[in-house]
């Protein structure tokens, strides 16, 4: 048996289905933590969504940014953009199903028996990994009830950015989702920091990477994606970034956990 772990398809099917048949991936046996982001802006969203759905149990999700947008425009709160390329998972016969599926997954995920974590942003410097855990709870529960389009709909916007500064259930809420979903800095502060995307060594010298201000401890290791500028490359030893930009052109990481090896896929030019 192995686990491994996998950085934002984003639709990129070829590459993904190539890089489990590199490691021979058997999901009778081997389990798949998938960190989020596995549609939009690549070719081919839904059928990457049917096979980690068909994976069952063998597939350990996350949902990230892309993914719960897509549950906002199939729920009528937000307009498809041309350049994502849903279209054909949104006209598709099971999209309801596949809907239903993907709402029901949480935003943060740990490795029974070890303290090992799985988020698609990371985790917010104000939290430590327990209550992480709690807050990953406390959205998931929402965004799975039969209310999650109001919860949807309310997870839009960037305030509160600091922890301190909730005060009801909305605003928990929001910033839970930022936090999980949207972060990549924070301020000196620790508040959450939406506006740069570029690497560390190209940011402003008043905002983090949140990995460099977070309580991400020896004891700990933190697996996430959602940062493609990254391109895998991260200051904190027990942190893995995972996106490596296979929708922009680069390629797609797989990492097995037992032995700490390193797979990859070059994105390809038919897509």
């Amino acid at each position: 048996m192995a686990t491994y772990f996998i950085g934002d398809i984003q639709g990129c099917f070829q590459e993904f289905t190539a890089l489990l048949s590199k490691v021979s991936f058997n999901q009778e046996i081997d389990e798949l933590w998938v960190t989020g982001d596995m549609v939009a802006r690549g070719p081919d969203s839904l059928s990457t969504l049917r096979f980690i759905k068909n994976l069952g149990d063998s597939a350990k999700v996350v949902l990230g940014n892309h993914d719960l947008h897509l549950l906002a425009i199939h729920a009528g709160i937000k307009k498809a953009k041309k350049n994502d390329l849903l279209a054909d998972l949104l006209a598709a016969d099971d999209v309801d199903e596949l809907m239903d599926w993907l709402a029901i997954q949480p935003l943060v995920r740990k490795l029974p028996n070890q303290e090992v974590y799985m988020s698609h942003a990371g985790l917010s410097p104000q939290w430590d990994s327990s209550e992480a855990l709690i807050q990953g709870q406390f959205a998931q529960k929402l965004i799975s009830s039969p209310n999650r389009n109001k919860w949807l709909k309310s997870m839009y916007g960037e305030e509160p950015s600091n922890w301190h500064n909730v005060t009801n259930k909305i605003e928990r809420f929001r910033y839970t989702v930022n936090a999980f979903t949207r972060m990549r800095y924070c301020q000196l502060d620790l508040s959450l920091e939406f506006n740069c995307k570029h690497s560390p060594q190209e940011a402003p010298e008043n905002i983090k990477p949140w990995f460099e201000l977070s309580k991400v401890n020896s004891e700990t290791v933190w697996i996430f994606g959602h940062w493609a500028a990254l391109m895998g490359q991260c200051s904190q030893p027990n942190v893995y970034a995972l996106d490596t930009g296979c929708v922009w052109g680069n390629y797609l990481t797989l990492f097995r956990w037992e032995d700490k090896k390193i797979f990859t896929e070059p994105a390809h030019n038919d897509n």
